[in-house]
This record gives C-alpha cells, structure tokens and sequence, in this order.
C-alpha cells in the first residue's frame, strides 16, 4: 500500500472534533471573550440620550434607572412598563458629541430606537413654555455658505423611519381630545401640559434672540418647526449614515420639554420642569415605541 504524507490533520473513518486549536508553523488560537453585558441578552428595546444633568436627574426619577459602568462609560438601565431601557449622557453640548454619545449606546446596548431627551427653545407661536415637543423630522440649519454679499443658509431635512411617526401619532391618539397630559412633580404638584408633534431645528448656536437670523430662515424653509436645540441633527445623521452598514433603518425621535422662546427672556429657571416634563411624556411614551 503507497502511504502519502499529509500536511495538517487527518481522519480515515472516524468522527472527530477539534476545538481551540491551530494547525502549521507558528499556528496561535486567540479567543474572544464577549462580556456578559456585549451579549443579545443583555439588548435595550429603546435608548435615551440627555445632554445637562437636570435632564439626566429627570430621565433617572421618572423611568426609575439604575446606575451601571461598562468600561469606562456609564449608563442607566431599568426595564420601564415591560420595556427595556439604557440611557445615557453626552460629554458635552452639541452635535457631535451627541453622535459619540449614540456611538456608545448602539455598540453596547444595541437599541431599536434611540430617543433624544430634554430641553428646547419654542421658536413657535403654539408652543409655550413648559410645552413638550415630540419630533420625528429634524431641518439642521447651520450648512451655510459665506460670500462677500453676505451668507447664505442652507436647510437640510431629515425625517426619522415612518415606523416612529405611527408611533407617535398612535401615542397622541389615545390623549384626550386636547393633546394634554396631567403631569405630577416629584413634590405631589399636578400640571396639565400640552404635547405637540412637529419638526425641530438643530444647530450649533444657542439662540437667545426672536430675531436672529437663524429663526427667521427656519420660519422660511418651514413654519410648521416648533422648536431648536443643538444636538438632533447629530443623532439623526448617526441613524442615517450606521443605516448603510446595516442595511436596514435605524429608528431615532426627539422629545424636548420648552424651557424658553429662544429669545433675551431665556433663563435657567424653568429649565428643571421642562425636563421633568419631557421625561414624563418619554415615560408614557414608551410601550408605543417598541416591537413587543
């Protein structure tokens, strides 16, 4: 019988099962250990994004979140009515750090949707102070163009996936007819609070002037905008962009509590409710933006 040699591994007849291990010179196994809090298991069906800590404060009373540290990032976690939830907190205010903020909710906890949550400027005449505006389209006005005659603003308009409008406007069906919900403090005081559905303009500035230029363009490009805040273009381009590595879309939403008209009467005093509002409505919120 002619034997042949063979390089590697050989069976004849036989079953055999071979694991951890490397075959050829220099061969080495490396072994990944996923952490426990890395695995499907361990999913939120929604992420939160706050920007101040009042918000965060507000989002952690209101949902009943609890604590936790993966690595060096810290989270929030509690499931909230049968739903799962992981919050967090950006570094900073602004754009991008609300997208490193996504960044880091997406590769621990995997949402389905991620929700941003807080405070805003009302830049319209129906919204009032203490109002909460739920936003499914987001018009980022700081593209611009500086010429010598002047700059020229460029609006860019962004939807969230339909799934979340159906959400939301399922959610506003089953108010009572006024699109207002009562709302109690954390002392025992109730308020009734109205809820508005509607665009909401993002950039980087912090408007403190009914006549900036910035408002009277957003007015322009959409007079149905009920509001502005610094960080909803960075989440929605987050969503947009991680769609085409994914092939599939990536649910995102606003919800911000009016603390202000965007003009000189802009405070920090009413800060607080406006986030206790927001994070109440986000509450209620919830069951209807999930796949159960």
């Amino acid at each position: 019988m002619t034997q042949q040699r063979v390089d590697g591994i050989l069976n004849h007849r036989g079953t055999m099962t071979v694991r951890d291990s490397a075959v050829g010179s220099n061969a080495k196994v490396v072994r990944t250990v996923t952490s426990p809090r890395d695995a499907a298991a361990e999913r939120a069906q929604v992420g939160v994004i706050t920007i101040k800590s009042l918000e965060t404060q507000a989002v952690r009373l209101a949902l009943g979140l609890r604590s936790e540290r993966v690595r060096d990032l810290r989270f929030d976690r509690a499931v909230v009515d049968g739903v799962s939830v992981a919050a967090t907190m950006s570094l900073e205010q602004g754009q991008r750090s609300a997208l490193a903020a996504y960044n880091h909710l997406v590769g621990v906890f995997d949402p389905e949707i991620v929700v941003l949550v807080g405070i805003g400027g009302g830049i319209h005449k129906s919204v009032d102070i203490g109002d909460v505006v739920l936003s499914t389209e987001m018009v980022y006005y700081d593209l611009r163009k500086v010429t010598p005659s002047g700059t020229l603003h460029r609006g860019e308009s962004r939807p969230a996936p339909a799934a979340v409008g159906h959400a939301v406007n399922s959610f506003l069906t089953d108010l009572d007819p006024t699109d207002r919900l009562t709302i109690e403090d954390p002392d025992g005081a109730s308020r009734s609070v109205a809820v508005h559905a509607g665009p909401i303009g993002s950039g980087e500035a912090v408007i403190a002037d009914e006549a900036a230029a910035e408002i009277a363009f957003l007015a322009a490009f959409n007079d149905k905008i009920l509001a502005v805040d610094m960080e909803a273009g960075g989440l929605s381009q987050a969503c947009h962009e991680r769609s085409a590595a994914s092939g599939q879309q990536h649910r995102w939403m606003v919800v911000r509590g009016i603390s202000d008209h965007a003009d000189p009467n802009k405070s920090d005093t009413p800060q607080r409710v406006a986030a206790w509002h927001a994070a109440q409505v986000l509450r209620r919120l919830l069951p209807y933006l999930v796949n159960k």
